[in-house]
């Protein structure tokens, strides 16, 4: 019998040769550079072909579901709690300037508050500043509504931006002897109207019904406000159930950033319709 051929049985017998051991044991490492170099990417492992298309069809799916949740949340959260708001023109400088963009806090009238004198607040004017157009297409309505607070519209004709000079029951008159506002009775002294303007050119005499609000804008002689409809159904008093909201923040630009200025003590010793105070 041949003894090398005996030898040579025996050792297949004991099991793969040393070499083919080494090669599976690298095969088996987490060391790409322990690989043989003919052995390529498993199907499913994660530098593997299907792995990578796997993963980027993943973090494909994230950015989609970010991208369609963030226009939701700021849709939800502008129809319920802080809408923000485009100031169009200049009828209220220097409180607000046109450009800037300014938060409406939503929540300011809820739970049975209502606005007081001196607040500057947002309004849809509809039925009072501006017709109530029958036939308006409601859709189209509420997309640019849904684009203007996304940023990417102006803001519906229909809203107006003013300060509340006169609440339900008031007695307001323009002007006494000093060219000043006068709130039942009581004359204003408005440190916030623009520079050079009076209280108004416009002269009236006009009680505040119930549930109404008279509005006027700081910037007078360019502000088209409840004067400019003193001769129209309504007189140019809103209804306090079509105030959107009180704006308590300027967010742009950066350097104007803050609290809007507020009414100081214009109208601290205003007393009510029957004459009490506080």
């Amino acid at each position: 019998m041949d003894t090398e051929e005996q030898h040579t049985k025996r050792d297949r017998s004991l099991g793969p040769a040393k070499g083919s051991q080494e090669r599976s044991r690298f095969s088996r490492s987490g060391n790409p550079e322990d690989r043989p170099a003919d052995a390529g990417d498993l199907p499913g492992e994660p530098g593997g072909d299907d792995g990578g298309r796997t993963g980027r069809r993943s973090a494909l799916r994230r950015a989609a579901l970010i991208c369609a949740a963030l226009p939701a949340a700021v849709l939800l959260l502008s129809a319920f709690v802080v809408q923000p708001f485009l100031i169009p023109s200049g009828s209220m400088e220097p409180t607000l300037r046109v450009g800037d963009r300014v938060f409406v806090n939503k929540l300011a009238y809820r739970s049975g508050s209502t606005p007081e004198r001196g607040d500057v607040v947002v309004f849809d004017g509809t039925g009072s500043f501006v017709p109530d157009t029958a036939g308006h297409n409601p859709v189209a309505g509420l997309l640019r509504g849904a684009a203007a607070v996304l940023g990417l519209a102006d803001p519906p004709d229909t809203d107006f931006v003013k300060r509340v000079v006169g609440v339900g029951g008031d007695h307001v008159v323009c002007c006494d002897r000093n060219g000043r506002l006068e709130v039942n009775g009581t004359p204003l002294d408005e440190e916030y109207l623009h520079t050079g303007d009076a209280p108004s050119r416009v002269p009236f005499d006009i009680v505040v019904p119930d549930g109404t609000l008279w509005m006027m804008g700081d910037h007078r002689d360019r502000s088209s406000d409840s004067r400019s409809h003193l001769g129209e159904p309504g007189g140019g008093m809103v209804p306090v159930d079509r105030v959107i909201g009180r704006v308590d923040l300027i967010g742009w630009p950066w350097s104007r950033a803050g609290a809007p200025t507020g009414s100081g003590d214009a109208f601290d010793g205003v007393p009510a319709p029957d004459g009490s105070h506080g």
